[in-house]
């Protein structure tokens, strides 16, 4: 699945898209940064409530194919800024992290 198809499968609202051709192979739930760059794999969406200029590098560091910032969460002036000068894809969700990661699990076929 592609970055672009996750946005119309999950009715995404995108704040800033530089690379809808990307693939979704996976997802990632957390906001402690750190533990992220760590441990999100490589093409995962990557599910947060944080949303200040830090996560835009953490984003590029764990080559996450995007951020989908939960619960309505809207992105600071410098995250949108970092996104799009970093190219990341930067996308929003009004569902609780835990309805949006079941909702990305199933549309990813990812076994619960």
């Amino acid at each position: 699945m592609t970055v672009q198809e996750l946005i119309s499968a999950l009715e995404l609202k995108v704040f800033h898209l530089a690379q809808p051709e990307r693939p979704v192979t996976g997802g990632y739930v957390g906001d402690l940064l750190s533990w992220v760059m760590g441990r999100a794999g490589q093409d995962s969406a990557w599910l947060t409530i944080m949303s200040n200029q830090n996560v835009a590098a953490v984003a590029l560091m764990a080559d996450v194919a995007c951020v989908i910032l939960t619960e309505g969460v809207q992105p600071d002036a410098d995250l949108l800024r970092r996104a799009e000068e970093k190219e990341v894809n930067l996308l929003g969700i009004g569902a609780d992290t835990f309805a949006a990661a079941c909702q990305l699990g199933q549309v990813l076929s990812i076994p619960q």
